[in-house]
C-alpha cells in the first residue's frame, strides 16, 4: 500500500511539473508581444518596454520560469495588471461564491445520479428505465446555460418564486444564502445528474448480470443489501473515476453558470481577466485549478484501493 501511494504521488508531482510548464509558457507562447497585447493597440514603445520590464520578459526564458516557480512555491501568484491587487488575493475574495456553488452541485448531483442510475439498473427494461435514460439523454445534451436561462424564466420571471441573479454570503444567513443558489445548483447539475445516472446503470447492470449476484438472489438475500453491498459496491471503480474526472467538466460549468446568473466567483473573474487580458490572473487561476484537479485525482486513485484491494498490487 505505502508502495502504491509512493508511486501515485511521484506521478502527481510530475504532472503539476508539466502542468507548471503549460502554464508559463501559455503567456510567452501567445501571438505576437505579449506586452504588447497587455499595453492595448494605443500604447507607446515607453509602455510596452515598462510592461516587459514589470513581467520580467527581458531575462531569458529558463531565468524567467525559475523566478516564476519559485513566486508559486512561495504563494506569490504575481500581481493583477489591471488592479494592481495580489492575484492570491483577488482570488481568496472570489472562493465563497464558487466553492458553494460546486459544493451543492456535487452533493446534488452524486446522490440523485446515483439514485436514478441504480433504480434503472434495478428495473432495467420497464418504464421507469426508458424514462430516466430518456432524461439522462436529454440532460446531457442541453448546454448549461440553456437549462439556466429556462429556469430564470420560469421560476424567477413567470412564477416569482427565486431571485433572478446574484449571489448573498453565507454571513448574510444560511436560508438567503440558500435561496440564492437554487437556481444556479439546478442549472449546473442537471448534465452531471444525467452523466452519473447514465454511469451508475451502465455500471450496475454489468455488476447485476454476474453469477454471485444470482448467487445471493438465491440465498434470499434482501433488495437491499443486493444493491447497496453487493452491486454498487463492486460497481464503484468507474462510478468513482466519472465523478473524479467530472471535476474538469465542473469548472467549464462553473464559469458559464457565474456569468449566467451573475455570481462574483472564480468563473467571472477569470472571465474579466480574458477580457482585460490579465495574464497573471488567469495564470494563477489556472495553476490552483489544475493543482486542485491533479489532488483530485489522487484521492480518487486512492480511494479505489479501498473499494478493490486488488489495485494496490
Amino acid at each position: 500500500m505505502a508502495a502504491y501511494i509512493l508511486r501515485r504521488v511521484i506521478s502527481t508531482i510530475a504532472v503539476m511539473a508539466m502542468v507548471g510548464i503549460f502554464v508559463f509558457l501559455l503567456l510567452r507562447l501567445a501571438p505576437g508581444d505579449p506586452a504588447a497585447l497587455i499595453a492595448g493597440d494605443l500604447a507607446t514603445p515607453d509602455m510596452i518596454a515598462s510592461i516587459r520590464e514589470q513581467l520580467g520578459l527581458n531575462e531569458p526564458l529558463p531565468v524567467q520560469f525559475m523566478h516564476w516557480a519559485l513566486s508559486i512555491v512561495n504563494g506569490n501568484f504575481g500581481t493583477s495588471i489591471f488592479t494592481g491587487y495580489p492575484v492570491l488575493q483577488l482570488i481568496s475574495q472570489r472562493l465563497e461564491p464558487t466553492i458553494s456553488l460546486s459544493f451543492l452541485t456535487l452533493v446534488l448531483s452524486v446522490s440523485t445520479g446515483l439514485i436514478l442510475g441504480i433504480v434503472a439498473a434495478w428495473r432495467a427494461g420497464s418504464l421507469i428505465d426508458r424514462v430516466l435514460t430518456a432524461f439522462a439523454a436529454l440532460g446531457f445534451s442541453i448546454p448549461v446555460f440553456v437549462v439556466g436561462y429556462f429556469l430564470i424564466y420560469w421560476f424567477a420571471i413567470s412564477l416569482h418564486w427565486l431571485p433572478v441573479q446574484g449571489y448573498a454570503p453565507l454571513s448574510h444567513g444560511f436560508g438567503q444564502w440558500f435561496v440564492q443558489l437554487i437556481l444556479p445548483t439546478l442549472a449546473l447539475s442537471v448534465p452531471y445528474i444525467a452523466y452519473f445516472a447514465r454511469i451508475t446503470r451502465a455500471s450496475m447492470l454489468e455488476v447485476l448480470s454476474e453469477d454471485y449476484m444470482r448467487t445471493a438472489a438465491a440465498k434470499g438475500a434482501s433488495p437491499y443489501a443486493m444493491l447497496f453491498h453487493h452491486a454498487l459496491k463492486n460497481a464503484g471503480v468507474p462510478i468513482l473515476t466519472v465523478i473524479g474526472m467530472s471535476f474538469a467538466y465542473l469548472v467549464s460549468g462553473v464559469v458559464i453558470v457565474e456569468t449566467v446568473f451573475n455570481i462574483p466567483g472564480v468563473g467571472r473573474l477569470v472571465v474579466d481577466a480574458i477580457n482585460n487580458r490579465d495574464y497573471p490572473i488567469i495564470q494563477g487561476v489556472l495553476i490552483l485549478v489544475s493543482g486542485l484537479y491533479v489532488l483530485i485525482n489522487l484521492a480518487v486513485d486512492l480511494a479505489y484501493t479501498l473499494i478493490d484491494p486488488r489495485i494496490r498490487y
